[in-house]
């Protein structure tokens, strides 16, 4: 008889996450009987008495908006990546009931990124400085980025970030999102911004280089409008499906101990897609 073991995505809104979707599909590709994950809207004042209340049987939490930040207070252990950002999107629960924040949207971004050909001490162009864009600064550091250009629509949010570049080390400047229509000499870039935002690099696709890696974490409806622009001047694509995926992964390995079975993952995630 399968022991129960259970796993989930919190947040608000939820019902629209595909992170059950994949992680479903990586226990049954796996063997693994007896474990389930399933999506659960949560708020952020409503955390740590969710957290308090799971029995034994969970496994670990996968943390989305607007949850990041508030996962570190309920955790016992930090890894140095989440504690570096401040924000966590993993909760793993240990053997003694306690729960250790993790966040895999960095490593997540650094492996869709280098499987895209991002060369080490690339320069970075980063649109917007919300909370994903605290783990895009943390995977330029980890591609030993030349310097990272952060467009910003709230001046106060961009100097939040320009601190955090400085405790990491990253070469940081901001600029007013004015007119973002070219992006310059920037050999990556990287969208944190909600959908619709950033349609003005759209038409600006004729001054970029195809050599540009462009990396839209919006992925509903998709392509968008910076992405397919992009295309259509020859740069390579990275979507935010492809670092939903990677950061499941990661979540995946740390709740059952199990290597992920990633083809059977993406697989279901593309197909989950294709039918919205």
């Amino acid at each position: 008889m399968s022991v129960e073991r259970r796993a989930a995505v919190l947040g608000t809104p939820i019902a629209h996450s595909l992170s059950p979707v994949i992680h479903n599909a990586g226990y049954a590709a796996a063997g693994l009987t007896g474990w389930s994950y399933s999506a659960i809207e949560c708020a952020e004042a409503e955390l740590p008495d969710r957290v308090a209340g799971l029995g034994p049987e969970w496994a670990g939490l996968s943390l989305t908006m607007p949850l990041k930040e508030a996962a570190l207070a309920v955790a016992t252990e930090v890894s140095p990546v989440a504690a570096a950002i401040g924000a966590a999107n993993t909760l793993v629960r240990r053997p003694d009931g306690t729960w250790a924040a993790d966040n895999t949207d960095v490593p997540g971004m650094v492996d869709v990124l280098t499987g895209a050909g991002v060369p080490a001490g690339a320069e970075v162009l980063l649109l917007g400085a919300g909370g994903t864009a605290r783990a895009a600064l943390a995977a330029a550091l980890e591609l030993k980025a030349s310097g990272v250009t952060c467009l910003v629509r709230r001046r106060a949010a961009g100097e939040e970030l320009a601190r955090l570049a400085d405790r990491l080390g990253v070469p940081f400047e901001i600029r007013d999102w004015v007119d973002p229509g070219d992006p310059g000499r920037a050999e990556l870039v990287i969208s944190t911004v909600p959908r619709g935002a950033a349609d003005g690099f759209a038409g600006a696709a004729g001054s970029w280089r195809p050599e540009t890696v462009v990396f839209d974490v919006v992925y509903d409806p998709w392509p968008t409008p910076l992405a397919a622009g992009a295309a259509a001047a020859g740069c390579r694509i990275v979507s935010g499906l492809d670092l939903l995926l990677a950061q499941a992964v990661g979540q995946f390995e740390q709740f059952t101990g199990v290597a992920a079975p990633v083809p059977a993952m993406r697989t279901a995630l593309e197909a989950a897609r294709a039918a919205r």
